[in-house]
């Protein structure tokens, strides 16, 4: 999968691409079910809305790279999109748990699948994505990557305005499996992607 494209295309393919993660302790592997597409230009939730900083940096990287962000001392983890210079970039939401289900549990300390991923952070601390893959190159195939998958979820993926956000909270940018357990919310869907 390329991701030199805009975010809104790159949150709609991911849906459904599996996120792999290998550490010391295991593989990790989750479906992914839900994204949010954050913009370079009219988007004053984007991280890069004020231009880059020693934080955002990679948010301007080459796209394909990760940018991992720090919230209330938990991690997120963004695919960078577009070409080197854009401030644009795709967060991952919520996974479905399909490989190192016992890992995640130990990490996440449940046992219950649903909560192992539902959630930015969450997903995060199940799968040990720290700021030091910050810039990662998720194209690799080593430590953490994006998988293409086959399975096209795309008939049924919706669109909803974004979560948690306090600026451009309107603007129908989050992408997920429509009735899937493991998404991270349920705010009334605005439009059906097919």
């Amino acid at each position: 999968m390329h991701f030199n494209d805009s975010p809104v295309v790159i949150a709609q393919r991911l849906v459904g691409q599996l996120l792999c993660r290998r550490t010391r302790d295991g593989l990790c592997i989750g479906r992914i079910v839900e994204t949010e597409a954050y913009l370079s230009e009219g988007d004053t939730a984007a991280h890069s809305t004020r231009g880059p900083n020693r934080k955002n940096a990679c948010m301007f990287g080459p796209a394909g790279r990760a940018y991992i962000y720090t919230i209330h001392a938990r991690q997120c983890v963004n695919v960078v999109t577009e070409r080197q210079g854009i401030g644009s970039a795709v967060l991952i939401r919520a996974v479905e748990p399909l490989t190192g289900v016992p890992l995640m549990q130990r990490r996440r300390g449940t046992i219950h699948l649903r909560n192992l991923c539902r959630g930015p952070a969450r997903l995060c601390e199940a799968f040990q994505i720290g700021r030091d893959l910050d810039g990662w190159d998720l194209t690799r195939g080593k430590r953490l990557w994006i998988a293409d998958e086959s399975c096209d979820l795309s008939a049924n993926v919706v669109c909803s305005p974004r979560i948690g956000v306090t600026s451009a909270e309107d603007l129908p940018l989050r992408f997920f499996v429509n009735r899937s357990g493991f998404v991270s919310g349920t705010r009334k869907q605005t439009s059906i992607h097919h």
